[in-house]
Order: structure tokens, then sequence, then C-alpha cells
């Protein structure tokens, strides 16, 4: 039998306005920023122009996890979102870890926008220092933030149709280079289509699902959403948004740069448009991949602060986290989950150049554990499920049980794959674990003598 309908009066107090649009292009926001616009290119040195493989790989597991939260979502609207699925459907241990390192693993990739807001200023005016950008853009983020939620939804909401706009011009641009003959097809002009060998798409899809990681974000819009019936029309539009932006912006940046010609300094759109001979174009791009950033760090901001709230209110954080100020925002858990801001800096300074990359690689580890999680809860909810409760679902997953099964699979081989990878990632990431599991123990212990 499914789980009933838990008590979410903890969430109480959490303002009830975001729209199916809203919510849609919060998690929009949260995943078209520097994992595609900056990230892409690190993929694109990893495996050459058979970096389209892996997007369609990610599009696949994203596909699934959007569907199976979604699903999960429609029953359990909550801001604790999948941490909460996890408690509910694994075991409380797993949505603990969940939601604690997704908040921690999101804030500090509050981070990564960070340093590619100042890279992107550094085209503009190279001889400010990036540690200026990086205080003025958070000084500005803590602004929005601290609002009504309302106001954040707007904000967020033409921010992330700034550069989706923008992106889908710059495919119909490229495209038109490409058909036209004013650029040579780069597919197989460097080396072939696998210059890097036929694994080099299964190593580079680690970057390619970090640049889908925020479409789970949607399943913590739901806390807010002005109604449950919004839900599966954000889900699919969502995807839908990500998946053809995504696997067309990708087709056609390879096709048109040269794979052995990228790197992490500057966007390769940018670089793209300037390879065309079209500088102003550049300059206008520029500015859209920084408000790109911007808007990401916005929306993992909002993300980080709603999920350390509901751990707040449910007795796996401090309870003062769990407090909204007078706009109905969660002031203390919101200062808190800017702590990636000061992690910004200190690394910024220890590798400048790195900088970005060390972020991300710290980031996508609670990123990714937060869909496999999300992932086991939905199989272990459908084998819950009678038919006719199958039947009575506000909003199934297309793809069941065996999409989910599947996705599993490959986000938990990326995991492995990821942890493993450096001496670094495996240190830390077991370090990381352990500071988890630690901090659990208490904690379990407090929330059951609060029940006593």
């Amino acid at each position: 039998m499914p789980q009933a309908a838990p008590d979410l009066t903890h969430e109480q107090g959490l303002h009830h306005q975001l729209t199916a649009g809203q919510m849609t292009m919060v998690a929009v926001g949260g995943s078209i920023g520097t994992g595609l616009l900056l990230g892409s290119a690190a993929a694109l040195e990893q495996a050459g122009p058979s970096v389209i493989l892996s997007y369609v790989i990610a599009a696949f597991i994203a596909y699934a996890v959007a569907m199976a939260l979604g699903e999960l979502a429609s029953m359990h609207p909550a801001a604790g979102s999948f941490g909460l699925y996890g408690e509910l459907y694994l075991n409380q241990y797993l949505g603990f870890l969940c939601r604690a390192g997704y908040w921690a693993a999101i804030a500090f990739s509050i981070g990564a926008e960070l340093v590619a807001s100042a890279a992107y200023m550094s085209y503009w005016l190279p001889a400010v220092p990036s540690d200026v950008w990086v205080l003025v853009f958070s000084a500005l983020l803590l602004l929005v933030n601290l609002g009504s939620v309302g106001s954040y939804g707007r904000f967020e909401f033409w921010f992330s149709m700034i550069k989706l706009v923008t992106i889908v011009a710059f495919i119909v641009a490229g495209a038109a280079l490409l058909s036209s003959g004013r650029v040579a097809p780069q597919f197989t002009a460097q080396g072939g289509f696998f210059p890097k060998g036929p694994l080099a798409p299964l190593l580079a899809v680690f970057w390619a699902i970090y640049a889908f990681g925020g479409i789970e974000m949607l399943a913590v819009t739901t806390g807010e959403s002005r109604s449950p019936k919004d839900l599966p029309r954000a889900t699919r539009l969502t995807f839908l948004l990500l998946a053809g932006t995504y696997l067309g912006a990708i087709t056609v940046l390879v096709g048109v740069m040269p794979w052995n010609h990228t790197g992490v300094s500057e966007s390769p759109f940018v670089s793209v448009l300037r390879l065309a001979h079209i500088p102003a174009a550049a300059y206008f791009m520029n500015f859209v991949v920084l408000t790109a950033a911007l808007s990401g760090a916005n929306a993992k901001l909002y993300a980080a602060s709603r999920l350390l709230f509901s751990m707040g209110r449910s007795g796996w954080a401090p309870a003062a986290l769990g407090k909204l100020n007078a706009s109905g925002s969660p002031r203390l858990a919101l200062l808190v989950s800017s702590y990636g801001i000061v992690s910004t800096l200190i690394i910024n300074h220890w590798a400048p150049k790195q900088a970005f990359v060390y972020i991300m690689g710290a980031a996508f580890s609670g990123l990714i554990f937060s869909w496999v999680v999300s992932l086991a809860a939905h199989i272990s909810f459908r084998h819950s499920l009678s038919p006719q409760q199958l039947a009575a679902l506000p909003m199934r997953s297309p793809l069941g049980i065996w999409g989910s099964m599947t996705g599993f699979v490959l986000a938990s081989a990326t995991v492995l794959h990821t942890l493993f990878a450096t001496r670094i990632n495996a240190i830390g990431g077991l370090a990381f674990l352990a500071a988890l599991t630690a901090a659990y123990v208490p904690l379990k212990r407090r929330r059951q003598a609060a029940k006593q």
C-alpha cells in the first residue's frame, strides 16, 4: 500500500503563489546555466563530437527522474520533495542523506555560477578582480531571495525567458550557418566523430547530467505551487524545454566549433559567434550567458533555502532554520545556504584556473545522489500500488517502473564512476558521506525525543 499523505504542517507558512509557468521557469532557470553554457566546453574537450551521445543519455535519465518526481509530487507536494519521498518509501537514513547532501551540494554549486559570472564579466572588464564580481552578484541574489516568493517567481520567469529565447535563436542561427555553407561542419572534421574513443561519451556524461541538473527543482517548488493541478503540465513542459534546447544547442555547437578549440575560460557559445565573425552578437551572447549564470545561481539559492527550511521544520536541522520573515521567506535558511559564496572566494584564490571544475565536481555528487534516491523511491512506490490505485494517480510516469529501474542503473553507474574517477573525488565523497552519517545519528535521537 502506498504511504498516506504525510502531515505537512511543518511546511505551513510558505506562500502558495507559484503558477505552472513560474514553476517551469524556476526548474529551467536552475538547469540552463553554467552546466550547458560553460560546462559544455569541458564535455566537448573530453568526448569531441560524440558528446552529442552524452547529452542523449543524460536526457533519458533526466526524463526518468522528472516523470518519477512528478508522479510522487502529485501525491505528496512539499518543499522537502525528494528527501521526503526517500524517507516515505525507502528509509529515514536515505531520506536524510538525500536532503542534506542535495542541500550542501546545490548551495555549494551557487559558487560555480558566480565563478562563471565573474569569468563572463572579464570579457568586458578584464582589469576588475573576479572577487569583486562575486561579492556584487552575491548581494544581488540575497536581496532578490529575501523578498516574497511571488516576486522571486516573476524575476526568475523573465530571467529564464531571456536565456531560453536567446539559446533558441542561437540554435536557429547556427543551423543557418551550417545549412548555408558559411561554416564547414565539424562533426567529423577533427579526427572523426569519436576522436577520444568509443567510450568517451560515457565519460563525458558527467557534464551532460550536470547540465540537466535543476530539473529536480520542480519537485521543490510544489510546496509553494498555486494548485496541485499545475504539476503535470509543469513537469512535461520543463523536460520538453530542456531536452529540446540542450540537444539542439549541443548539436549546433559541435557542428560549428572545432572540439579541440574549446576551454572553460570563455563560454563556447560566445566563441562560436566570434568564429562566425559576428562581434556585436558575441557581446550580446556574453550578456545572455551572464544572465543565465545569475539566473541559475538565483534558482539554486531558492531551492537550497527551501530544503533547509523544510529540514528545520521537520527536525532534521535546527528549528531556527524553519522560521520565515514577514515576506514569507526563510531568512536564516537563506543566509546559511549562501555558504557556497564564501567557499567560492576561497577556491578562487586557491586554484583560480580550476575553480569552476572543482566546484562542479563537488556539486555533482549531491545532485546525482538525489536522482538515484528519487528513482529508487519511485520504484518502491510503484511496487506498493494496486492496479486501481495506479489508475487513480493524479499523474503517471509514461516510463513506468521499468523506466525508473533503467534510470536508476545508469545514474548509479555515474555516481560510482564520478566517485572513483580521481583520488580527490573518492576521499572527498567518502568523507562527506561520513560527516552526514555522523550528523544523522544525534538528529534522529533528537527527533525521537521530541515526539515522545
